[in-house]
């Protein structure tokens, strides 16, 4: 006959080894060792390109398995730094954002670098000397886009100017100050305008990528600017907030005042369709898909590029008329 207390010893241990085997003790709740795990800072929810650029990166984290951890900073700096930190302590495998503004984050990156975490730029860079601070930048050509909404107006001038007085009085709806995208789109626009004595911004006012902040400035540059005849818009939403202060002032937007605008999400686009918008340069936010792609690669110890540039277009009225039904976003 066994001896009980040896029965009741092997069956203990024999417990502790099935529960070893079939449980975890890992603190993520049995996600296996596998599981990639994102922090992800976002900007916040300023405007339809956002929204849908949220949605992308969100599905395409699920699409791929992997952890995504996000915040929304509600468009301030600090909440972004905040975040990172939190991201840092939890010993997350990659993380990700797209910076606010571009200057002071070299201190975060530091500190995510001294702890090996990578970190991959998306949508908007950061204005650093070092950039071993992070893996790679994924987004557009800001500077780029600018330049494609003035050679449009160069080109239309002429139309740009109903009363061919030989001056175009351009009001210009700016981004969040100090953010890549405003200050790389007004550059460029800058640089191709420059090229046509004839036009001249007038006035130029930050409406923060909101299309009430768009209406605002438009209501207040109406009041202040005589004699409007072009709106450039740093983003469609503030395009169209500028359209809803138009129309209320009593004129036509798209015949009265020229309309450019950049993003081409469906309400910009849309607007488009209808001849209030003039001109709207793309900027894609579906980004979703190809940052999971390079996070695995980062972690998987492949080269990446510094910096990947999404392929993006420019659409007229009937353009935008032809796709306006097949736009994701």
């Amino acid at each position: 006959m066994l001896n009980k207390s040896l029965v009741a010893a092997c069956a203990i241990t024999l417990g502790t080894i099935w529960l070893t085997a079939c449980g975890s003790s890992d603190d993520s709740g049995g996600a296996s060792d596998d599981t990639i795990t994102m922090g992800f800072a976002q900007v916040g929810a300023e405007s339809g390109w956002r929204t849908a650029n949220t949605k992308s990166i969100k599905e395409s984290a699920a699409a791929e398995s992997i952890d995504l951890k996000f915040s929304d900073a509600q468009q301030k700096q600090e909440n972004q730094i905040k975040a990172i930190r939190s991201y840092i302590q939890q010993k997350v495998d990659v993380i990700a954002f797209s910076p606010v503004v571009e200057t002071g984050w070299d201190t975060v990156l530091v500190e995510a670098k001294r702890a090996k975490i990578p970190v991959i730029l998306t949508d908007r860079s950061v204005d650093s000397e070092d950039d071993s601070l992070y893996e790679t930048f994924l987004g557009s050509d800001f500077v780029l886009e600018g330049e494609r909404a003035g050679q449009w107006l160069v080109e239309n001038a002429a139309d740009a100017d109903p009363n061919g007085d030989g001056k175009i009085n351009v009001v210009q709806l700016e981004g969040t100050t100090g953010a890549a995208p405003a200050i790389d789109r007004g550059e460029g626009f800058a640089s191709e305008t420059k090229a046509d004595p004839k036009i001249e911004v007038v006035a130029s006012q930050t409406g923060d990528f909101t299309r009430d902040g768009g209406k605002k400035v438009m209501e207040s540059f109406l009041k202040s600017q005589k004699g409007i005849d072009v709106v450039f818009a740093h983003n469609d939403d503030m395009g169209l907030g500028a359209i809803e202060a138009i129309k209320a002032a009593g004129q036509t937007p798209g015949t009265d005042i020229k309309i450019i605008t950049v993003d081409a999400v469906k309400d910009g686009m849309t607007a488009l369709s209808k001849g209030e918008i003039n001109y709207i340069v793309e900027c894609n936010p579906l980004l979703g898909p190809q940052l999971m792609d390079l996070a695995q690669k980062v972690l998987a110890g492949d080269e990446v590029p510094k910096r990947v540039v999404t392929e993006e277009t420019a659409f007229d009225q009937e353009a935008a008329t032809k796709v306006l039904t097949e736009r994701q976003y």
